[in-house]
């Protein structure tokens, strides 16, 4: 199988890894120091799992020179959306499928505009996983699974072959029979982790001792969880209580990738995790304090470091 993916970053850059290593034909998308790290030493992952070094890498910042492809796997920065969807363009062929592993519920939509809503099925990832150095990934404890799906329910043929091949390069792989409830799932618990974690500056470990912190999270849930079912997602009926009971079984050293870029002065995801919980919420008469809250206190960060 022939996979691009847009944006080697922490998710990108593990699964591109680890399916080049499965013997996949894997070409990355990168920039800056990070693109020229890989083309000198190779991309480099140190995990649980296992350390391994791509080398030497087919690495660019240009999707031309990748052309089209099977799979392109998008793994940028909600931000970074628009830029990824037009890459996307030069590596679309007859037969190309885009999926989109990134956070939010948002991007979606983005590159369904650039290529065509029929070439895009559903992703997500639950990993922890960060840019330690150019050219070098990091994963953070030991979860690295992944769930792919048709938008408008159930699996298909490019699905179950993406899954196949990432379940050969050791990724747990689940296929949803709907994958919009499992987005949505997965949001009702990143936003709130992230914006609590970037908000106390605190990991997992922490923020579950301390009330104040828990009780935040737990009330981010609540409004997220709120407006998914105000917009008619099928979450399942206790879906809360399992975003909490999954916090409580995080490694306490987990923080979130938001809480990373604060403290890297990096900017945030922010109006596309809390703040897209606060704009649609207002939209759908859903009240969300909480996440107005996160949106006010990390604004003046949102774009990265100040002077």
């Amino acid at each position: 199988m022939r996979i691009a993916i847009v944006g080697t970053g922490g998710v990108g850059g593990y699964f591109g890894a680890r399916l080049k290593a499965a013997g996949e034909s894997v070409a990355f998308l990168a920039r800056g120091a990070h693109l020229a790290a890989m083309r000198q030493g190779g991309l480099k992952l140190a995990s649980a799992h296992g350390d391994v070094c791509i080398h030497p890498v087919e690495a660019t910042d240009d999707a031309r020179a990748i052309g089209p492809v099977d799979v392109a796997i998008v793994a940028v920065k909600l931000y970074d959306t628009e830029a990824a969807a037009e890459a996307c363009r030069a590596l679309v062929g007859p037969g190309t499928s885009v999926v989109s592993l990134q956070n939010g519920v948002t991007a979606v939509e983005t590159l369904a505009a650039a290529v065509g809503a029929e070439r895009v099925f559903g992703g997500i990832a639950y990993i922890m996983a960060t840019i330690a150095a150019p050219g070098a990934i990091v994963h953070t404890g030991t979860m690295a699974r992944i769930v792919l799906g048709e938008f408008g329910g159930g699996t298909s043929a490019r699905v179950t072959a993406l899954a196949s091949a990432l379940r050969r390069a050791g990724a747990e792989v689940e296929e949803s029979p709907d994958i919009d409830a499992a987005i949505w799932t997965k949001f009702a618990f990143l936003a709130p982790l992230s914006g609590v974690t970037a908000l106390t500056r605190a990991t997992v470990g922490l923020i579950r001792k301390d009330p104040g912190a828990r009780g935040l999270f737990e009330k981010a849930v609540a409004e997220t969880v709120a407006l998914a079912r105000a917009r008619k997602v099928r979450l399942a009926p206790d879906a809360t209580e399992r975003a909490i009971a999954f916090l409580d079984g995080l490694p306490p050293e987990m923080g979130s990738s938001m809480l990373h870029d604060l403290r890297n002065g990096k900017r945030l995801e922010l109006s596309w995790l809390s703040g897209t919980v606060a704009r649609l919420g207002r939209a759908a008469g859903v009240p969300t304090p909480t996440h107005d809250f996160i949106v006010a206190a990390l604004g003046l960060h949102a774009d990265g470091a100040r002077t």
